[in-house]
């Protein structure tokens, strides 16, 4: 299944925003329960999010740091699948045109059948795919099928990435490349670090990758952090920040009021008052 300008969201997603920074934020599929992802994905396009990336979850997700290793190891435990995942999806899309990019690991992907799961994967309707333990030259086992099936694989760079393998990334990756702010896993962090980091190597960045938009990622937690981010990049990627306030609101009541707010803040620089 070839992908045109009409029919690839995420190619359209930043042809439409232009000069405007694109949000794309990250949820765990079935956290903080299975019943809530549908919903909460299409409330945080509704507050704000230009696009989001669908954790599946890992019992040993190398990337992530201690908070979305909660929020895997929570849906795990009430027993979310493939399946049930593809299901999410499949709900969302019913409802929303807005991109939607699976980040997960190579395990569960290759135990499902790779061939099968991008096709089903397309079929549910994600554009595209994340596997921070899929080395780009050890791609073919899964490009050749993502790229039949119209899923769009994207690779990650970090500080520590060499310009020769930041010239490979771009070369494979299709429509984005994740740079990660700063070296070790997810999570939020000051934002004094995040800037820092991203100074030191944002301009190796943009001489090396040339052919796709760069979105950055990993410890931002802040408007501020974000519209300093995404002064030297076409978006900015928010995860661990959300399922933090998840975490320590659900269940109260209003929790997801609190999560929407804190959504629109990040992009329009709001109050996080779910009341204001």
């Amino acid at each position: 299944m070839s992908q045109t300008a009409a029919t690839d969201r995420i190619a359209r997603l930043f042809e439409q925003k232009g000069e405007e920074p694109v949000m794309s934020l990250f949820l765990t599929a079935g956290f903080p329960r299975p019943e809530h992802t549908v919903e909460l994905v299409l409330g945080l396009e509704e507050h704000g999010a230009d696009m989001v990336e669908l954790g599946m979850p890992f019992s040993d997700p190398l990337a992530d740091g201690p908070s979305i290793q909660y929020a895997s190891n929570t849906a795990l435990e009430q027993g979310v699948t493939m399946e049930d995942i593809l299901e999410m999806v499949r709900g969302i899309r019913a409802r929303s045109e807005m991109p939607l990019v699976l980040m997960g690991y190579i395990n569960p992907v290759l135990r499902y059948g790779v061939e099968r799961f991008c096709r089903d994967a397309a079929e549910a309707g994600a554009d595209g795919l994340i596997l921070p333990d899929l080395p780009p030259d050890e791609a073919d086992l899964l490009a050749g099928h993502a790229e039949a099936h119209g899923l769009r694989l994207i690779f990650l760079v970090a500080p520590n990435t060499s310009d020769d393998r930041m010239r490979l990334i771009d070369e494979r990756s299709r429509g984005f490349v994740y740079c990660v702010s700063v070296t070790g896993v997810t999570g939020a962090r000051e934002g004094e670090e995040v800037a820092r980091s991203v100074q030191r190597f944002i301009g190796r960045v943009k001489e090396n990758i040339t052919r796709n938009p760069i979105m950055i990622g990993f410890g931002i937690r802040s408007h501020e952090d974000a519209r300093r981010v995404a002064s030297q990049a076409r978006g900015f990627i928010v995860g661990s920040a959300l399922v933090d306030l998840i975490r320590e609101h659900y269940p109260e009541e209003g929790w997801k009021d609190r999560l929407f707010a804190f959504v629109r803040s990040l992009k329009y620089g709001e109050p996080t008052d779910s009341n204001n």
